[in-house]
């Protein structure tokens, strides 16, 4: 007589420790939501949260990707645990030192394995927006080289991807975005690059600014076009682009079909839009750019060249930077203000 008794409670048993399992899951689910948009970093202010009150706000707000410019070992111990996946930066003032394989063993020592598998290591940025007519150029393929060596020798190389961070000024003849290339002056330097990428299945790193573009040529290009706002436009080759934001990457996948390098993908290493500094930079034209990119890149929309899938973008950046060199502009393009409240408001995942 009890069986049926005994029957009805065990699925309420199960039910309950399904629900349980399920809050307690909810902080890495509401990150892993947010994968493919990550946000960048930056740390060139002197009035900034802590490191864990950052990484607090990053969970906080579903954000489940990072990008910092130097390894920080504060940085490192807040994201320990937190399931983040991490881009790390190497500026190019350290690539000649890296060029030395012990040296390059060391850092990856130091820098990563110190603090693998309690911090997601995602990608490695070596040099970030390094040109062709820079002195640390030459230095630039033996420090991917030797990271990368590095990597495979710690038994990483499933889990960490080695590239290097690029503007889109390699690539000239950029409309319409299908005449893509890399300049004369980029394609010694960036091909053997690019050819390490494809045979380690690694992608290559973007900055992606349409705001620079836009600014840069006002003229020729509506500022709708660059915030995800206009009709579009459909190109002398007859594509249409409904945004600045794909044509510049498409641009960029272009000159990559043109290096012999169709399958390697783009990740979108920054985009941004400052709130302060230009006649284009105010708080409405920046809230109306990220909120669209988010839903962009989000959604599985693509691009023309790249259709039906999501785009690996990183928001340029955490917070308002307020010693850092440059025009005005550079200091405004925080999603944060340094006392941790939202500039704008974004849903991220």
């Amino acid at each position: 007589m009890d069986f049926p008794t005994q029957a009805r409670t065990v699925p309420k048993t199960l039910m309950a420790s399904i629900l349980l399992l399920l809050v307690l899951l909810m902080p890495a689910l509401q990150i892993t939501g947010a994968q493919s948009v990550g946000v960048c970093y930056g740390r060139n202010g002197n009035n900034l949260p802590s490191e864990s009150d950052v990484v607090g706000l990053y969970k906080s707000n579903g954000i489940g990707r990072m990008r910092i410019y130097e390894p920080n070992d504060p940085t490192y111990q807040a994201l320990k645990g937190s399931n983040i996946e991490l881009t790390v930066t190497i500026l190019k003032n350290q690539l000649q030192g890296l060029t030395d394989a012990a040296a390059a063993t060391d850092w990856v020592q130091k820098n990563v394995q110190a603090y693998s598998p309690d911090v997601k290591f995602k990608y490695i940025a070596v040099g970030n927006e390094v040109h062709p007519t820079d002195p640390e150029a030459q230095y630039l393929l033996p420090a991917i080289q030797n990271i990368h060596n590095a990597i495979v020798a710690a038994n990483l190389q499933g889990q960490i991807k080695v590239s290097t961070a690029i503007d889109t000024t390699l690539v000239d003849n950029a409309y319409p975005p299908s005449a893509g290339k890399y300049s004369d002056a980029a394609k010694s330097f960036i091909t053997p690059v690019i050819n390490f990428l494809a045979s380690n299945g690694a992608p290559l790193l973007v900055n992606v600014y349409p705001y620079v573009s836009y600014t840069e040529n006002p003229s020729q290009i509506d500022i709708a076009y660059a915030l995800f706002t206009s009709q579009g436009i459909t190109t002398p080759d007859g594509v249409k682009y409904q945004n600045l934001f794909d044509a510049l990457l498409d641009a960029q996948y272009s000159a990559l079909e043109k290096a012999n390098a169709p399958n390697v993908e783009i990740v979108v290493s920054e985009s941004g839009w400052p709130s302060e500094g230009s006649d284009a930079a105010t708080t409405q034209n920046a809230q109306t750019f990220y909120q669209n990119l988010i839903n962009h890149v989000k959604g599985t929309t693509g691009t023309p060249k790249r259709p039906g899938k999501a785009i690996e973008t990183y928001l340029f950046a955490m917070f308002d930077e307020n010693i850092k060199d440059g025009a005005e502009v550079e200091r405004h393009f925080g999603l944060f203000s340094p006392n941790k409240q939202p500039k704008y408001q974004l849903t991220f995942g």
